[in-house]
This record gives C-alpha cells, sequence and structure tokens, in this order.
C-alpha cells in the first residue's frame, strides 16, 4: 500500500512558475513509475508526465512538453513537477499517481494504482 501526498499548488501569474511535490508512504515508492495528471473543471483527467523507478525515462504530454520537469528523489520518497511558463489553460487540480508496473508507458488514469487528494494549482491571464 502506498499513500501519496501532494502540496506546492497555489495561484500563479501566466508567466509564472510552481513546484509541486507528492510525498509518499512505503518502502516500495522506488520501484513505481510515478506520474503526474490532471483535471480541469469538467474534464476528464489528463496526463502529464510519467518517470520511471530510476528516472531514467521520462515522457510528458504534448502540451507540457519544455515548460514542465518531472523528477524523483527515491531517498525522500517524493516526486516533483517542476512547471515553468504556466498558462491559463494549465489551471487544474494536478494529482501524483503511482503504478505498481513500472516497465510499461502507461498514460492513462485507469492504468495506476495509488492517487493522491490532489492539489489546486491557478493561472491567472
Amino acid at each position: 500500500q502506498v499513500q501519496l501526498v501532494e502540496s506546492g499548488g497555489g495561484l500563479v501569474q501566466a508567466g509564472g512558475s510552481l513546484r509541486l511535490s507528492c510525498a509518499a508512504s512505503g518502502r516500495t515508492f522506488s520501484t513505481y513509475a510515478m506520474a503526474w495528471f490532471r483535471q480541469a473543471p469538467g474534464k476528464e483527467r489528463e496526463f502529464v508526465a510519467r518517470i520511471n523507478w530510476s528516472g531514467g525515462r521520462i515522457y510528458y504530454a504534448d502540451p507540457v512538453k519544455g515548460r514542465f520537469t518531472i523528477s524523483r528523489d527515491n531517498a525522500k520518497n517524493t516526486v516533483y513537477l517542476q512547471m515553468n511558463s504556466l498558462k491559463p489553460e494549465d489551471t487544474a487540480v494536478y494529482y501524483c499517481a503511482a503504478d505498481k508496473r513500472p516497465l510499461r508507458l502507461a498514460t492513462t488514469a485507469g492504468q495506476y494504482d495509488y492517487w493522491g487528494q490532489g492539489t489546486q494549482v491557478t493561472v491567472s491571464s
């Protein structure tokens, strides 16, 4: 069992930056692939970025490529999402998720086993 707790959301102006953190409990954190998803009002939850257990394989959704950076620190059981050049369309609740099957590329919410409660990111124009 893994428990995930996100933090770092808030209100920022367009063009600004935020860094989200996701702290995980459990000894097996380093074996899971981790991802960030987001969900805007009235929309489905969408994939943002994924990182494998070692950090050697990283994938981004096209809308965030070149602006967002996912990373992890297995010693701290934490995964991060650095978000730069934020746009109003980035406004959403951001969730971190853990995948027990780390060797695949999973980009849909149903493929993930554990979820955090989410943190709100609001980008004003």
